[in-house]
């Protein structure tokens, strides 16, 4: 039979690539860390430090911090949360959105914001703001299913693999929380663990 304890451990990553969560993690400090820079920069002496004494570039840094910050937010979310290729799929597509506003930005700020002739303020704002939408929509749909998945209405099902078989047993919520925090507890109940759920398994298929 596969070790439980085991199996629960391979629960804490959910089939995932560890090295994708811990990519997530990693975008997901770099996101904040931009949105933080790009407050500090026009609100403090940081634009100088950085070598930006002009008011208009430390407001042009700013924006595309913050601008970039935000996506890298969305993508950290989905890659550290299980979530479905179509849900990935919908947050790197809203992304782009994104990143064509922070390009528009780059290119329209100051001189071709909002004086001239031809301003590119609202073309910008649209196209982020219709990029960070769409993310947005996923990254929600991806945290109401991991929602789901971790608070059952009923009955969580086990599945027990025993010399080349597999027997499944039903077990209440507050049943599953009692066995998890019994293995991860390493405190020599794991066998009892296996013994009451093969028992549990047998009463069940009589």
């Amino acid at each position: 039979m596969e070790n439980l304890g085991d199996a629960y451990g391979g629960r804490r990553w959910n089939g995932r690539d560890p090295r994708r969560i811990g990519a997530g993690i990693v975008l997901g400090v770099a996101g904040v860390l931009a949105l933080v820079t790009a407050i500090l920069v026009v609100t403090t002496s940081l634009s100088a430090m950085l070598g930006v004494d002009d008011l208009r570039a430390a407001e042009k840094l700013a924006g595309v911090l913050g601008g970039l910050g935000i996506p890298a937010l969305f993508l950290s979310v989905v890659a550290v949360l299980p979530s479905s290729r179509r849900q990935q799929l919908g947050v790197v597509l809203g992304n782009a959105g994104c990143l064509v506003g922070v390009g528009l930005f780059v290119r329209a700020y100051p001189a071709r914001w909002t004086n001239g002739a031809e301003t590119l303020a609202f073309e910008t704002t649209m196209a982020y703001f219709l990029g960070s939408c769409i993310a947005l929509w996923f990254v929600l749909t991806a945290m109401a299913s991991f929602r789901l998945r971790n608070t059952p209405g009923g009955t969580v099902r086990l599945e027990l693999k025993h010399e080349g078989g597999t027997e499944t047993v039903q077990v209440s919520p507050e049943e599953y929380e009692r066995y998890a925090r019994a293995v991860r507890g390493d405190g020599g109940e794991t066998e009892e663990v296996i013994r009451e759920l093969q028992s549990r398994a047998g009463d069940d298929e009589r």
